[in-house]
This record gives C-alpha cells, sequence and structure tokens, in this order.
C-alpha cells in the first residue's frame, strides 16, 4: 500500500513538471471561408488594404488628323504638276483664288503655275457656228509646285478647292508624258468641231440643193466638219455630204 501511494505521487511530480503542450489557435472565420474557397472562374477585384498598382505616365496628347487630310512629308526639289479637285463650273474661280493667295502669301517659290486646260471647239448650234473654250478635265485643275507641307496648306485651303488628286492621302504628281499630252492638247492650233449628231439620226437637211430633204445620219467627220446623210432620191437612199451647219435635228 504503502509502494502504490509513493508511486502516484512520484507521477503526479512529473506530470507537474514536464511542459505544457501548447493549445490550437482556432482559425478566425474569413480565413476559414479562405481555405475553404473554390476558384468558380469569377472575375475577382482588388480587396481592400490592398496597394493600388501604379498608374502608368500618361504619353503626350498627339494632334489627330482627319481622314482624308492627311499632309503630305516635306519634299523639296523639283517642281511637278499636281491635279487639284475643285467646284465643277467654278474652275477659273479657283484658279483666280490660288493666284491671290500665292501673292499674299509669297509663295512664289513654291507654287508656279495654275492651269485650266481647254481646249478650241466649234459649236454648231441654232444653225450657228461659234468657237467655244470647253474645260478638258471638269471639275479639276493642275497646280505647278514644289510639294511640301506650306505650299500643300496654301493649295488645300483655298476657297473652291476639295482636295488633291492621289493614292490614298498622298498627293501623286502627273507623270511627264501625261502633262505633255495635255499641253500640247492646249497648244493645237486647230480647233476641233463639236458634234452633237449620232449615226443612225434622222435630220432635215436644211440649206444647199437638197434643203428641205430629210435623210439619216450615215457617217460622220468631226475633223472637217462633215455629215455623210442618206436621203430619199427617186425612191432609194442615196449619200449626199453635207455641213453641218446645213442639217437639223428632227423635232
Amino acid at each position: 500500500m504503502a509502494d502504490a501511494e509513493l508511486n502516484r505521487k512520484t507521477q503526479e511530480a512529473q506530470s507537474a513538471n514536464a511542459p505544457a503542450k501548447p493549445r490550437g489557435r482556432r482559425p478566425a472565420p474569413k480565413e476559414a471561408a479562405e481555405a475553404g474557397r473554390v476558384w468558380t472562374g469569377e472575375r475577382v477585384s482588388v480587396g481592400e488594404g490592398h496597394p493600388a498598382p501604379p498608374e502608368a505616365p500618361s504619353s503626350p496628347s498627339i494632334a489627330v488628323v482627319p481622314a482624308g487630310e492627311a499632309k503630305p512629308v516635306p519634299a523639296e526639289g523639283e517642281p511637278h504638276w499636281y491635279v487639284v479637285h475643285a467646284y465643277s463650273g467654278h474652275e477659273e474661280k479657283v484658279r483666280n483664288n490660288l493666284m491671290k493667295r500665292v501673292d499674299s502669301m509669297d509663295m512664289h517659290d513654291r507654287i508656279f503655275e495654275v492651269l485650266v486646260p481647254t481646249e478650241d471647239v466649234i459649236e454648231i448650234k441654232d444653225g450657228q457656228r461659234r468657237h467655244v473654250a470647253k474645260r478638258t478635265f471638269p471639275g479639276y485643275i493642275l497646280v505647278n509646285m514644289i510639294m511640301s507641307d506650306e505650299s500643300w496648306y496654301v493649295v488645300r485651303n483655298t476657297p473652291g478647292v476639295t482636295s488633291f488628286v492621289g493614292s490614298g492621302n498622298k498627293p501623286v504628281p502627273l507623270q511627264e508624258k501625261e502633262i505633255k499630252s495635255i499641253q500640247k492638247q492646249i497648244k493645237a492650233e486647230a480647233p476641233k468641231v463639236r458634234v452633237e449628231y449620232q449615226v443612225g439620226e434622222n435630220v432635215r437637211v436644211i440649206d444647199g440643193p437638197f434643203s428641205d430633204f430629210h435623210g439619216k445620219v450615215d457617217e460622220i467627220n468631226a475633223d472637217k466638219g462633215k455629215l455623210k446623210v442618206l436621203v430619199n432620191m427617186f425612191g432609194r437612199e442615196t449619200p449626199v455630204e453635207l455641213d453641218l451647219l446645213q442639217v437639223e435635228r428632227l423635232k
């Protein structure tokens, strides 16, 4: 009995001297929720307490040029001929406006000549022949210039000018053979005859030995201002050559 009591006291003493076993910490509710969280594919925003990402340095603002209004890259050198859109029927007025701007802005060293291509035409109307300066390219003018930002600005902002002719936003000069062909046409000495009749059209002869005969246009010679007309004579169609002034349309 004495031995059993001694053993019990010895065990209690050892237990008292042993280091205490650490007690487990109960996880906080938020941590417990995070531990059991499952990714569902939803986007998650940054929670409170997290620093905001640093802002990227803003780049300097860039002036945006509207579509169709891009300026050409400055290019100094030889002058070239450029085609410019203008209000149809106002080509001469646009030309005069541009030349005034060249004078006022002192651009004679960059813009040299402004041309409205025309050709001398003989027009037959109401039985009368008259010379008419016909525009070769209605709605366009030609400008001989050295292309640069300054010269582009002067031309493009002239009242009546709508745009340059080119590829995309870049003005494209005429080729040498193209401008030579246009200049040759302008300098032509013999005027062209403007013929309003068409082959197969019915006409009436108003002058000459076949006056008051009706016929049909069979052939047109615009260079000579002549028509070959099939008139009904002796029961059959007979070709006769007539001047443009000798016939008129049947109304």
